[in-house]
C-alpha cells in the first residue's frame, strides 16, 4: 500500500515539448482499462441484474460504485494526484491534454447513457432551468466550496501544494472539470437525491445525498491515497453546498458548482 501512496503523490509527469505530453495517451489508457475491466464487468452484471426490481435504487448505488472504480483507479496511475499540506487539500490533473480530453467526451458519453430512456432513472433528475440566475448560484456555489481550500492553503508555496499548471492546460482542465462532475452531479443529486426525495423529506434526502457523496471518497482518503480527513471534509462541505443548491435550482446549479470548485482547486490560479 505504501508503493500506492507514493505514486498517487509522484510529481507530474513533465511533458515533451514536441508533444504536450500526450504521447503517452494511448498506453496509459490501455494500462487504466486494463485495471478497471474485471471491475466494471462484475458491476455490469449486477446492474443488469438489478433492472428487474421496481425501486430504482440498487441500480442507482451499482451507478455510484462504477463511478467511484473509474474515478479511484485514476489515482496509481498517476491521472491525478492528490495531497494535503498543514492540513488542507489539493490536488492535480495529468499535464496530458489530449487524456483530459478523451476523458471528459467518454465521461460525457457515459452520462447520456445512463440518462437514456432504457434505463429508467432519467425522470428522477430535476436538471431545473439555464438561466443567468441559475449560472450565478452555480458559479457562485463553486466559489463558496473551493474559497475555504484556496484561503488556507495561502501559506503553503504552491510548489508544495501541486505546483503551477500550465496556462494552455486551462480550457481542456475546465472543459474535464465541468464533464466529470456532471457525471457525478447526476449520479448523487439528479438519481440519489431525486430517489429519496421520494421516501424522505427534501432537506433530509439533501444531507443523506451529501453525506453519502462523502462517504464514497472514504477509500480514496484513507487507501488509495493518504489524503484523509481532510479529503472527506471538504468532500462533506461540497456536497451539502450542491446538495442545497439542487433543492433550490436544480441539478444544473450544482453541477456548475461541482465543476468550478474542482476547476479552481486544480487549476493552481490562486
Amino acid at each position: 500500500m505504501a508503493r500506492i501512496e507514493r505514486r498517487a503523490d509522484r510529481p507530474a509527469r513533465p511533458a515533451s515539448p514536441s508533444t504536450n505530453g500526450d504521447v503517452f495517451v494511448l498506453p496509459d489508457l490501455l494500462a487504466y482499462g486494463v485495471r478497471i475491466l474485471p471491475g466494471l464487468l462484475l458491476i455490469g452484471a449486477c446492474f443488469a441484474l438489478a433492472r428487474a426490481e421496481r425501486d430504482p435504487l440498487l441500480r442507482i448505488l451499482t451507478l455510484i460504485f462504477g463511478f467511484v472504480l473509474i474515478r479511484d483507479a485514476m489515482t496509481p496511475l498517476g491521472f491525478w494526484r492528490l495531497g494535503a499540506a498543514g492540513g488542507v487539500p489539493w490536488l492535480r490533473f495529468t499535464d496530458q491534454a489530449g487524456l483530459l480530453l478523451l476523458f471528459a467526451l467518454g465521461t460525457v458519453a457515459l452520462t447520456a447513457a445512463v440518462l437514456g430512456p432504457g434505463s429508467g432513472l432519467r425522470s428522477l433528475v430535476r436538471w431545473g432551468r439555464f438561466t443567468p440566475a441559475t449560472l450565478a448560484w452555480g458559479i457562485g456555489g463553486g466559489v463558496l466550496a473551493a474559497a475555504p481550500v484556496l484561503l488556507l492553503s495561502l501559506p503553503t508555496p504552491l510548489p508544495s501544494r501541486g505546483g503551477a499548471v500550465a496556462v494552455t492546460l486551462l480550457p481542456v482542465l475546465l472543459l474535464f472539470s465541468l464533464a466529470g462532475n456532471l457525471a457525478e452531479e447526476v449520479l448523487f443529486r439528479g438519481f440519489l437525491q431525486g430517489r429519496l426525495e421520494q421516501h424522505a423529506g427534501a432537506v433530509r434526502a439533501a444531507l443523506l445525498s451529501a453525506l453519502l457523496f462523502a462517504a464514497c471518497h472514504a477509500f480514496l482518503a484513507s487507501t488509495v491515497t493518504d489524503v484523509g480527513w481532510p479529503l472527506l471534509a471538504f468532500t462533506l462541505y461540497e456536497g451539502l453546498i450542491c446538495a442545497f443548491l439542487r433543492l433550490r435550482s436544480g441539478v444544473i446549479a450544482a453541477a456548475l458548482a461541482h465543476g468550478a470548485a474542482i476547476f479552481l482547486l486544480a487549476s493552481a490560479l490562486v
